[in-house]
């Protein structure tokens, strides 16, 4: 009996000491996926978990658009421009799509320069990215305050079905408000990138922790996604 209880005991207290070994370990510093650091890790989980919410807002929306009976709005009319008496529709929609995809472009460069330690181009591309994230930003202000003064509310609007403005104004605004973190975060980094933080490890603004210039490659992560995520509201939302 004395010896089924030493037994029971040390076995008890390898295992706890074995999940302490693997709390310590996956509370450190270390790569734990596979050189993947901690970071790049984080964020490819936040981009999985953010994908399911954006996944289920636009099934929502397809559901609402293909179940309601009410015919539902003409997006050419209801996104159209009148610019020098001509009406041009989507054409507030195409620049903004542009401008998005642009700053793809600019982050992705910025990432490359980054990798080469390379800070004042890839500070000089992180604003830029920020200033197109802004200007996008922007003209979604503009797109709401139009339709809102046109009398689009979330639980109704003039051109048809109900659902049209509770559906754009949350999948639209879930996406500006991700728009709006990323530039934040953006202007961040490449203050950090600007005053050397990363070339001489030292603890800079807004984090009292250690960086490298893999925080560029994190940004660009979460940016790429934010307008990949923007290619889709815009085929299912405006062409649809």
């Amino acid at each position: 009996m004395a010896e089924h209880t030493i037994s029971h005991f040390e076995t008890t207290h390898t295992d706890s000491s074995g999940l302490r070994s693997i709390a310590t370990d996956f509370s450190s510093d270390r790569s734990a996926f596979k050189n993947v650091s901690w970071g790049k890790a984080m964020m490819w989980i936040f981009l999985l978990s953010d994908t399911f919410v954006f996944s289920s807002f636009l099934i929502a929306y397809m559901t609402a658009r293909m179940s309601t009976t009410v015919p539902w709005p003409n997006a050419s009319e209801v996104f159209a421009l009148t610019i020098g008496g001509a009406t041009l529709p989507l054409i507030l929609i195409a620049i903004m799509t542009f401008v998005l995809i642009s700053s793809s472009g600019t982050m992705a460069m910025a990432v490359n320069f980054a990798y080469r330690r390379d800070r004042r181009k890839t500070a000089a591309l992180m604003l830029l990215t920020a200033l197109l994230g802004a200007t996008f930003v922007g003209m979604q202000a503009f797109e709401w305050t139009k339709l809102i003064h046109e009398g689009v509310r979330p639980w109704t609007n003039p051109w048809g079905a109900a659902q049209f403005g509770s559906t754009f104004f949350m999948i639209t605004g879930f996406h500006g408000t991700h728009v709006t973190f990323g530039v934040i975060f953006l202007l961040i980094v490449a203050r950090k990138v600007w005053r050397g933080d990363f070339d001489h490890e030292r603890k800079g603004f807004f984090t009292s922790r250690k960086g490298n210039y893999e925080a560029v490659e994190i940004m660009g992560l979460y940016w790429h996604f934010v307008d990949l995520v923007w290619v889709f509201i815009f085929a299912f939302f405006y062409l649809w």
